[in-house]
């Protein structure tokens, strides 16, 4: 290898070795070689101590962050495509690069810059399908979104978001807006906005999250003059989702008539990347954390995040915007992630114990508003969606509701990550989905048995959903109604904070 003669060579998909003088170049390719053969002696050596799979994962996990930020492309010196830049630039890409670094410094937490987020903005080219916000509590405004269509459903959808990030990836821009879509397709929809809590709503927990939920649709029920509703329920949002359906079964079972779970978490013992740091420990020391703040902050669960992928989400933009000295790129999807929001202390413990315990896949682990979570008694039908390449929730995770709801589940696999996944829109050339319409059984033989299909799951939920949400009828001539009058334009007030 040391002549550059070895076939070794970095993985086509690697971008970091795209440029073609690190194969046109025997010094340069030499110095990729060598790199590759120790990060893959470094990660190996894991294999030979003979350790658990969760002290491997930790392990292989801990020399990941060591490698990859050695990588000879994360270096001036040792990057060829930066070092003829700066030649090329005559200093400035360097100028450019330290200009960045000191911004990222003061006002980045010391994390490079992953978006501009400057063209962006909520309710003019983000979050900006017409609606009002219909009604408003300390927690949530729930916003109904004005019909497209000429007819509507007489059963109203409401979507609930995660806690942890801001509604509108489900209304990111024109054409890429699920609510956009759904509106389209007829659907009255309505959508929950979560406040973003600080240290003084530190106490809101689960119970306060799920009645939240309910007192969403009861309000949507009631504008729409429909006895029942459909629910979505995404992420985090989808774990309150499920608790939710559980406590609606054993309270007021035609509440809900139908119920949509995207990206969520069921069974946490499936192997995930995030899985290896589920120990008592490292869970007390996460609660004493938020404990202390009376709020996990999202800037600090993004960094969190960010080191799981430490190449995409990191150095990626470590060697564009420093070595290169190139403006961060203007991208709706990022601009949204880099728009975080805290969870409080009381609701960060509960889902910590949820995922430390598994606790929706056992019967009464845990309770809501004083009934115990049995998704089995849950009997409304159910569309899940999850993602082939999610790192956040693996979607033999969320295929686990197909054996533990007690209704009839439809299952769709779509392609991509665990948000892009969910912003899919029709006519996406990349866009495809596996639905296996034999029945769900093992996750494994259900993937083995699905077909693949051209285009977006968004499709296929719509009619699925169109045959569970009521009769077609006049679509309202008004948003909101006397009892909930409009009280402002969508996207609201809470979005912002």
């Amino acid at each position: 290898m040391l002549g550059g003669t070895s076939e070794l060579a970095p993985d086509p998909k690697d971008r970091r070795f795209a440029d073609a003088i690190w194969t046109e170049s025997g010094l340069w390719r030499r110095v990729a070689q060598s790199y590759l053969l120790t990060r893959d002696c470094v990660l190996g050596s894991v294999d030979e101590l003979e350790l658990d799979q969760k002290s491997a994962d930790r392990a292989r996990f801990a020399l990941m962050q060591v490698t990859e930020a050695a990588a000879p492309t994360n270096n001036l010196l040792t990057n060829p495509t930066a070092l003829n830049t700066l030649m090329e630039t005559r200093g400035r890409s360097a100028v450019a690069g330290g200009r960045h670094f000191l911004h990222d410094l003061l006002h980045n937490g010391g994390m490079p810059s992953q978006v501009d987020t400057r063209p962006f903005q909520v309710g003019v080219n983000t979050a900006s399908t017409p609606g009002a916000v219909v009604y408003r509590s300390p927690m949530f405004e729930l916003l109904q979104y004005a019909p497209r269509a000429g007819k509507v459903y007489s059963i109203p959808t409401v979507l609930i978001p995660p806690q942890i990030n801001r509604y509108y990836f489900l209304d990111l821009a024109p054409g890429r807006s699920f609510v956009e879509f759904a509106v389209s397709q007829g659907f009255q929809v309505f959508c929950i906005s979560w406040r973003n809590p600080t240290s003084r709503q530190r106490g809101w927990d689960l119970d306060d999250y799920a009645g939240a939920c309910l007192e969403a649709m009861r309000v949507a029920s009631a504008i729409s003059k429909s006895e029942t509703v459909n629910i979505a329920g995404f992420c985090a949002g989808g774990m309150t989702t499920s608790s939710v359906l559980s406590h609606v079964a054993a309270i007021d079972p035609t509440l809900v008539n139908a119920a949509t779970l995207g990206v969520t978490m069921i069974d946490s013992n499936v192997h995930s990347t995030l899985n290896m740091f589920a120990s008592e420990r490292t869970v007390e020391a996460a609660l004493a954390r938020s404990g202390k703040r009376g709020v996990l902050s999202g800037a600090s669960l993004a960094k969190m995040f960010a080191f799981v992928r430490p190449n995409d989400l990191i150095w990626n933009y470590v060697v564009s915007n420093y070595l290169l000295g190139q403006n961060p790129p203007a991208f709706d999807v990022l601009a949204w992630n880099s728009d975080t929001t805290n969870m409080p202390a009381a609701l960060h413990a509960t889902f910590l114990d949820m995922w430390l315990n598994n606790a929706l896949v056992q019967s009464g682990r845990v309770s809501v508003l004083g009934t115990p979570v049995d998704l089995g008694k849950v009997d409304t039908d159910l569309y899940v969606v999850a993602a082939v390449t999610d790192h956040l929730v693996p979607w033999q995770s969320a295929f686990a509701a197909t054996r533990l709801f007690g209704g009839d589940v439809r299952f769709a696999l779509s392609n991509s990550g665990h948000i892009q996944a969910l912003i899919n829109p029709p006519g996406n050339p990349k866009a495809t989905y596996f639905i296996n319409e034999a029945g769900n059984g093992d996750a494994e033989d259900w993937l083995n048995g699905a077909e693949k299909h051209r285009g977006s799951w968004w499709e296929d939920w719509s009619t699925w959903s169109s045959a569970r949400s009521g009769v077609l009828r006049s679509r309202p001539r008004s948003l909101g109604s006397p009892r909930y009058p409009r009280l402002a334009d969508a996207p609201g007030a809470y979005v912002t904070e």
